[in-house]
């Protein structure tokens, strides 16, 4: 079932690219984040191109709860204690200047996208947790205050408040945006070489190339695949149930989201690691929910979304990295997109323009945290499980036992694959090899799965487990090398004990095609020698966030 905003809007569909073109600039992913920056490129005088795989803002952004806020969980205490304060402050200013961003556009573009004003709550039993948060969010500058009057039926003992955010409906105002622009549906980027990107009917050759695709497909250079992992989260929309006044936000594990759109409450949660979800039962959950809190409300419709969350809680936004002048990535946005998208198309627009700006540095892909040192080992230990798995674990199912419109991971004329059973019974074979590092995939039985057609290679919801925390400091050479030296040996140990041969290009290169394995020491130390990105405020205030009208 889809989204409530897929159902209430219709973007008209557009052709796919055909023959070879040349631009300025060429945006890779017409979401959010693609459509704003290639908006703001045109609107700089840039002759602009987008290329979307599916169809306009069909992936996350249909998916998202579409709240408008500087209000990111706890993350204020966190930043202040990770960064310190200064880099906090610039955070905290880049996400509440892009609220006003997305007030001013609509105002000046007359986008009639259901846009209200409200007040984004933090709610949660841990009161000293909640003031500590509150108190930080205020020293950096944002409209922030405790309060224990939070009037939703969730248990809690207080909330942050934050106030002057906003709501609205993503597809209305993305409709009158992309209408604006030139772009190419079901026109998926096969190859990236230089200047150059190829498609199945055409090509594209542009001096810039922003990949606002969501996840980068490019693994090398960038590793991106390894400085991330995923998460999906499940929503319902509720008819009947008693509205709320205001955006709310649980803190902690097990914990719920609310908003309202018009007579409808949307209530999400159940959230968990891509992949970890082999019991399924996410959206039963939130049933149950509903249930006890508003029990005279019907379910109108349930969806799901994935979102990509780097170590270090900041989105990355710039160079994709330092050998490919001219290309430009935006990715990261943990659950926080539509302000993320925002930063990105305005910092994405002043780099391709040549014009400082002062979040350069904060949303640098090239920064290293050196607080994310400790996660490799245990993210390289779920690689190798991952490798394993897919070669030597036996499924616990067998075909037959799969029912209508679920899946599993079953052998198939002797080999292992991906079995989607639709609602007619026809049974449709998955690969479950990911196309990042070659690691075997789960099937997330949360999930809604559409019926399929005989000809689709299976659901788009199987999703893969390939994820890495991200890339750590230059500053601790010593111990950044240990590291990533003992992430090699344990591959390593894999490849050659198991004699495994990978055909993924990917994990080729990162666990070594031939006898004489290439570690990835090396590919780490390549990083550890890049010097850290300046302080964000180095730019001063002049290149503060460039609105879009």
């Amino acid at each position: 079932m889809g989204s409530i905003w897929s159902q209430t809007c219709s973007i008209g569909r557009r052709p796919p690219l055909r023959g070879h073109l040349k631009t300025q600039a060429a945006v890779v992913g017409a979401g959010m984040a693609g459509v704003l920056t290639a908006y703001a490129l045109q609107q700089a005088g840039l002759s602009v191109v987008v290329l979307e795989a599916g169809r306009i803002a069909g992936g996350q952004t249909q998916n998202t709860t579409a709240k408008i806020t500087s209000q990111h969980g706890l993350i204020y205490s966190r930043l202040i204690q990770s960064f310190g304060e200064e880099t906090a402050r610039w955070y905290a200013k880049a996400n509440q200047d892009a609220v006003r961003a997305y007030q001013d556009l609509i105002d000046v573009q007359g986008i009639s996208c259901d846009w209200e004003e409200r007040c984004a709550y933090l709610y949660g039993p841990d009161v000293t947790v909640l003031q500590e948060e509150a108190e930080a969010a205020r020293r950096l500058g944002l409209p922030a205050s405790f309060t224990r009057e939070v009037s939703i039926p969730i248990p809690h003992d207080g909330a942050v408040c934050f106030e002057g955010q906003a709501q609205f409906h993503p597809l209305k105002f993305l409709k009158v945006l992309a209408d604006q622009l030139t772009i190419y549906e079901q026109s998926r980027v096969l190859t990236a070489e230089g200047d150059l990107l190829t498609t199945e009917l055409g090509s594209v050759q542009a001096e810039h190339i922003v990949f606002a695709c969501h996840f980068p497909f490019v693994n090398f250079p960038g590793m991106y695949f390894a400085r991330m992992h995923q998460e999906r989260s499940y929503v319902l929309a509720l008819q009947g149930a008693p509205p709320v006044d205001g955006m709310f936000l649980g803190v902690g594990r097990d914990t719920f989201s609310l908003r309202t759109y018009g007579e409808l409450l949307l209530l999400g949660g159940g959230g968990h690691r891509t992949g970890e979800n082999t019991e399924g039962g996410q959206y039963d959950l939130l049933r149950r929910k509903a249930r006890e809190w508003f029990p005279q409300s019907q379910e109108t419709a349930h969806w799901s979304a994935q979102d990509c969350m780097p170590p270090d809680h900041v989105p990355y936004i710039g160079p994709y990295s330092s050998g490919h002048p001219g290309w430009y990535v935006a990715t990261g946005f943990q659950k926080w997109g539509m302000t993320s998208s925002m930063a990105a198309a305005t910092l994405l627009c002043d780099m391709i323009q040549g014009r400082d700006n002062p979040y350069a540095g904060l949303f640098s892909p090239s920064r290293l945290d050196p607080a994310a040192l400790p996660g490799i080992l245990t993210e390289g230990g779920q690689a190798v499980k991952s490798m394993v798995k897919r070669f030597f674990q036996i499924p616990a199912e067998a075909a037959k036992d799969i029912p209508a419109g679920h899946g599993g991971i079953v052998f198939l004329n002797g080999k292992k694959a991906g079995v989607y059973r639709d609602e007619s019974g026809a049974l449709h074979p998955v690969d479950i090899r990911c196309p990042h590092l070659g690691c075997q995939l789960e099937w997330d039985l949360g999930l809604s799965l559409p019926r399929l057609p005989v000809r689709l290679p299976g659901p788009a919801h199987l999703r893969a487990r390939t994820d890495r925390p991200g890339l750590q400091s230059p500053d601790r050479p010593a111990v950044f090398t240990a590291i990533s030296r003992a992430v090699s040996i344990m591959i390593d140990l894999v490849r050659k004990g198991l004699s495994l041969r990978f055909t993924n290009q990917a994990a080729a290169l990162v666990c070594g095609s031939s006898a004489d394995v290439r570690p990835m020491s090396l590919l780490f130390t390549a990083w550890g020698q890049r010097r850290a990105p300046s302080s964000p405020a180095a730019a001063g205030e002049e290149g503060a966030l460039v609105r879009l009208v």
